[in-house]
């Protein structure tokens, strides 16, 4: 497959809108995989601050035609980002327009392709490395979704792909909310500390969580997903309640059509099923009772007694 044809592949998945949840599936899935060998997988979400408005675009316009990306579309593209301008608005006082000199576009559908591809040198580094967890026999040690990157390493070796992010991420900010996570083995035989040493990056501590919020779905140490079905349990209730307010006088075929487009817009819920089916029935029986009362508070059904 030529760049061109990438080019296109990954512009249809931004179309589709569902490969930030795939994505979460196959973390969570080789997630699975290195807990199920028994042994201790250390996971560090990074995050670095404004990373998208930290891109150097001369740079990745460079990236682009040494990969031997259509020159005319490079161009496009360089004549958007070098004419782009931006205004400040505070209260009722809009300043005037101001040039943009760098970062990718935030909300567009190509800036997660152009990220990536502006720190691939970075993924291609980490990933020849050997440090870090191993399935089937290969390293796994780092995924990617745009700025939103994952390490996967057993202790000592993590502190070292973090020694590394940091020195070839300088330029993409601070990752002081950087956090990390302890994914022990299912058999408590094979735990052999309840303390680790803590990992550092610029100088600053790690804090370890037992919940992380990865792309819209809430991951735990223990991998169950009660949290993430309590997250959808609270919006549910909340989009009702400010739909009732706003949809008063609309028709019931209005009315339907924004509840399904609302409040059914039940995002990740693939994942309570695709993997390992770990909640508690206690969590679903609410998750059902709240979409069942959630659907007759706002069409105004009448309990039949």
């Amino acid at each position: 497959m030529s760049y061109s044809d990438l080019t296109m592949v990954s512009i249809s998945l931004a179309l589709n809108g569902n490969i930030q949840l795939r994505f979460v599936l196959v973390l969570l899935s080789s997630q699975l995989s290195i807990i199920l060998v028994e042994k201790p997988c250390f996971t560090c979400f990074v995050d670095f601050s404004k990373a998208f408005d930290k891109v150097d675009y001369w740079t990745l316009f460079k990236q682009l035609i040494d990969d031997g990306v259509n020159r005319q579309l490079v161009a496009l593209l360089a004549f958007w980002y070098a004419h782009q301008q931006a205004t400040v608005v505070w209260l009722n006082t809009e300043s005037s327009p101001f040039s943009v000199g760098n970062g990718t576009k935030q909300g567009g559908i190509l800036s997660p392709f152009l990220f990536t591809r502006y720190i691939r040198p970075l993924l291609a580094v980490i990933s020849s490395m050997n440090n870090g967890c191993h399935i089937g026999g290969i390293a796994v040690n780092i995924f990617a979704y745009a700025d939103d990157i994952v390490l996967l390493a057993p202790s000592n070796p993590l502190q070292d792909l973090l020694l590394l992010l940091d020195k070839c991420c300088k330029e993409l900010g601070n990752s002081n909310k950087t956090k990390c996570m302890i994914l022990n083995p299912t058999d408590k035989t094979k735990i052999v500390s309840q303390t680790f040493p803590h990992f550092t990056i610029d100088g600053h501590c790690l804090q370890f969580v037992n919940e992380f919020r990865y792309l819209g779905h809430i991951i735990s140490t223990n991998l169950s997903d009660d949290a993430d079905i309590k997250r959808e349990i609270h919006n549910m209730y909340v989009r009702t309640n400010l739909l009732i307010q706003r949809s008063r006088n609309c028709s019931q075929h209005v009315k339907m059509a924004i509840f399904r487009a609302y409040c059914i817009c039940l995002y990740g819920v693939a994942l309570w099923h695709a993997l390992w089916s770990h909640f508690s029935s206690c969590v679903m029986m609410k998750f059902k009772y709240c979409y069942n009362k959630c659907m007759k508070k706002f069409f105004r059904i009448q309990q039949i007694l």
